[in-house]
C-alpha cells in the first residue's frame, strides 16, 4: 500500500507482460515477473525484509517506456513457494548467496547482458552482495534505506537502541519474551518463530512484524502496518528476516562496505530518509565514505519507507536520470 501523496510522484500502474517461476533448486520455485518495454533498459527490483515479497505498485518506481522491468519474490516469500508461513518450512536453502545465485540464474534465463540492480532496506545489502559478486552484469545501482547488518545495525534497531524513539511501541514488541530473555531479543524471538506451534509462532511474528511496521515511516501509517501484517505474511517475514539475522546476513562483519571498492566504476545514488529508525543514516554515510563516487541524496523530511513522498520522488528522480543515460 502507497500513500496518496507519494503515488503522485510515481508513475501509472502497469500489468505485468510476462510471469513465470525460476526453477532455483533445493525445491525453490521463485516468482517472476517484467512490465514495461520489453526492448527498454533492464532493472532488477529486491525487495526489503528480507521476506517482504513485491507489490505492484513498485513497478510505478520506473518509466515503463524506457524500462524493462524485472521484480521477483525472494525465497520462501510472497507468490514464491514453498511458503516460509508453512509449519513445515526448511529455511536451510534461504542463505545471502541462495539469492544472490537466482539473481544471476534470472539474468541468465531473461537473457540480459547488463541490468540496473535497485534495492531499499534489506534490499539495498542484497544489491550490494549481488553486485560486488557480479559487476559485470550491473550498469547502475540504486539504494535506498541502506542496511549491511553489521552488529551494530542489528542491535539498534533488534535489541533495544530505537526504544528511545518508540518506547510506546517496543513494549508491544518485548510483550511476548519473558523478562529473563530479553537480553538477547533475536535469539528469544527465534526460539518462538521457529516453534512448529501456531499458538507460540504466530503471536511473535505479529509482534515483530508489527514493530518493524510501525517505526518505518516519518508519520504513522496504519495502512502500511495492517498491509504488512496478514498472518501468513507476517509469520513467513519475520521468519526470513529473523533466521536472517541470527546468521549476519552471511557476512563478514562489515563486509559490505568494506568491499565497495569493487563498486567504483559503477554509476550509483544512496537515497537515505534524515529521520529513518530502521536503518538509521549512519550505515549510508559509512558506506558513501567507502565509496564516495557514489552520490548520496538525504531526504530531510523522510523515514524509511519509499512510501513517503520524499523518498519516492528521490528514487524516481534517480531512475529517470539511469534511464536517460
Amino acid at each position: 500500500m502507497i500513500a496518496t501523496d507519494a503515488s503522485d510522484a510515481l508513475y501509472p500502474p502497469i500489468e505485468p507482460y510476462e510471469t513465470g517461476m525460476l526453477l532455483a533448486g533445493e525445491g525453490q520455485r521463485v516468482y517472476w515477473e517484467q512490465s514495461g518495454n520489453p526492448e527498454g533498459k533492464p532493472v532488477v527490483f529486491l525487495h526489503g525484509g528480507p521476506g517482504g515479497g513485491t507489490s505492484p505498485w513498485q513497478r510505478q518506481l520506473f518509466d515503463p517506456e524506457k524500462y524493462r522491468i524485472v521484480l521477483f519474490d525472494q525465497r520462501g516469500c510472497g507468490r514464491s513457494t514453498p511458503h516460509v508461513s508453512e509449519p513445515e518450512a526448511d529455511l536451510s536453502h534461504n542463505t545471502t548467496w541462495h539469492l544472490v545465485a537466482d539473481i544471476e540464474l534470472l539474468r541468465r534465463n531473461l537473457g540480459i547482458a547488463k541490468w540496473q540492480v535497485f534495492g531499499g532496506s534489506w534490499g539495498s545489502a542484497l544489491a550490494l552482495a549481488y553486485a560486488q559478486t557480479h559487476p559485470e552484469a550491473v550498469s547502475e545501482i540504486v539504494l535506498r534505506g541502506v542496511f549491511t547488518l553489521r552488529r551494530h545495525e542489528l542491535e539498534w534497531f533488534y535489541e533495544g537502541g530505537a526504544s528511545a524513539i518508540f518506547p510506546d511501541l517496543w513494549e508491544d514488541y518485548i510483550a511476548p519474551i519473558p523478562v529473563l530473555e530479553r537480553f538477547h531479543l533475536i535469539e528469544a524471538y527465534h526460539r518462538r518463530l521457529t516453534d512448529p506451534d501456531p499458538a507460540v509462532h504466530v503471536p511473535a511474528a505479529l509482534a515483530w512484524t508489527t514493530w518493524e511496521a510501525s517505526t518505518l515511516t516519518l508519520k504513522p501509517d496504519a495502512g502500511l502496518v495492517e498491509s504488512m501484517t496478514d498472518t501468513d505474511k507476517a509469520v513467513a517475514f519475520a521468519r526470513i528476516e529473523n533466521h536472517y539475522f541470527m546468521n549476519g546476513g552471511w557476512f563478514e562483519e562489515g563486509q559490505l562496505i568494506a568491499n565497495a571498492g569493487v563498486l567504483r566504476d559503477i554509476p550509483a545514488v544512496i537515497v537515505q530518509g534524515r529521520y529513518d529508525i530502521c536503518t538509521p543514516i549512519m550505515t549510508a554515510w559509512d558506506l558513501h565514505r567507502a565509496w564516495p563516487e557514489a552520490e548520496l541524496v538525504v531526504v530531510d523530511d523522510a523515514g524509511h519507507s519509499a512510501t513517503e513522498p520524499g523518498i519516492a520522488r528521490a528514487l524516481v528522480a534517480a531512475t529517470d536520470r539511469f534511464a536517460a543515460e
